[in-house]
This record gives structure tokens, sequence and C-alpha cells, in this order.
């Protein structure tokens, strides 16, 4: 039986998306994973970019509200927050779950600088949680 995955943040546009993406990728054998927002907003068009440079196309997916998941009655086995430390506080606490875990990362919609710069620091976001999705999963 998969294991149940809910990767949470503010608006499911960038970091939650890349998380359940990357773990459907590293072990969607072991792991059903979804993501959700506190308050869905649209997809990060930078972060559909570096995903493709990934090799990984979310440009489809939708940005889903954690309300629904939860009136709709799904269980999850784990539920992790990406939000970063500024956000954790805004960042919705899934009920009836086995167990919750907060993993900081900053938010691309909050990188200023030019179009260039932006992309280098949404890279580094989206190899900083690859990254750690693959040593949970070796963990897990």
């Amino acid at each position: 039986m998969k294991k149940r995955v809910l990767f949470v943040c503010v608006h499911n546009s960038a970091r939650s998306q890349m998380a359940e993406a990357f773990l459907k990728q590293a072990a969607g054998d072991r792991f059903e994973a979804e993501s959700a927002g506190l308050e869905p907003g649209t997809l990060n068009p930078v972060v559909v970019e570096v995903m493709k440079e990934s090799g990984i196309d979310i440009s489809k997916n939708k940005t889903k509200s954690v309300f629904d998941f939860y009136k709709q009655g799904k269980r999850y086995d784990y539920v992790i927050t990406v939000c970063n430390e500024s956000q954790s506080e805004k960042c919705p606490i899934f009920p009836n779950t086995l167990q919750r875990m907060h993993w900081s990362f900053e938010d691309p919609s909050s990188f200023k600088g030019s179009p260039g710069d932006i992309l280098k620091k949404t890279r580094q976001i989206r190899e900083q949680i690859k990254s750690k999705i693959e040593d949970w999963v070796l963990k897990t």
C-alpha cells in the first residue's frame, strides 16, 4: 500500500508543486503525492520553466486548496509544509495525519532582480527541494 503524502505551501504555485513532482518521479511506486495551498494562486511560470529543465512538465497542473482536500475527508500519512520560516505561521495544519513535517524553502514568487537572477534563484530552490525529497525517500 502506497504511503499518502501532501505537500502544502501558501499558494500551491511553486514549492509544493516541485516537491510533489519530484516525489512522484523519485518514488511514485511507494508514495502517492499531492500538493495544495492555503490560498491557491496560479502556477509560477519560472517554476514551470525550471522543472522542464529537469525533464518534468508541470505546466498542466492546477493549484489546489488544502481546505477542499479537508472537506473531501482525505487522509495522509505525511503532511509536509514547504513554506519558508517567515510564512510558516500562515501554513495550514492538516488534521488526522500520522506525521507532520516542516521543510523551509524560500518562495520563488518573492524573488527580486533581473529575469536571469530570478531564474538562478529558482533553480537553487528546485535543487534544494529535489535533494530533500531524495534524502527523505532513502530514509522513509
